[in-house]
């Protein structure tokens, strides 16, 4: 899976997220994190793609926890979203991220 595919099931997301019922400041703040840090992911990945170090999977880690954390908490409380947050993990692994 390309990063072109993985920006636009990203996109997918913020429209549900946008169209949906609105969020708690708490989830709000969890998913511009996500957010971010999955847009650094790509980038270390673009620039590092030969060579994966420790901290690169480190924070690799750290982002699959967070994202597995996210979709737990959308699952309860915002059902319809969490597939959506799940083909983002989807394309996430498929990328190796």
């Amino acid at each position: 899976m390309d990063t072109n595919t993985l920006k636009a099931t990203l996109a997918q997301l913020h429209s549900e997220l946008a169209s949906g019922a609105p969020l708690d400041p708490e989830l709000q703040q969890l998913l511009k994190t996500l957010d971010q840090d999955i847009h650094s992911a790509l980038a270390r990945s673009e620039l590092s793609k030969e060579s994966a170090d420790e901290s690169q999977d480190d924070a690799l880690t750290a982002l699959n926890d967070s994202v597995q954390a996210i979709e737990a908490r959308f699952s309860s409380e915002y059902p319809t979203l969490s597939t959506a947050l799940r083909n983002v993990m989807d394309a996430l692994g498929k990328m190796g991220i």
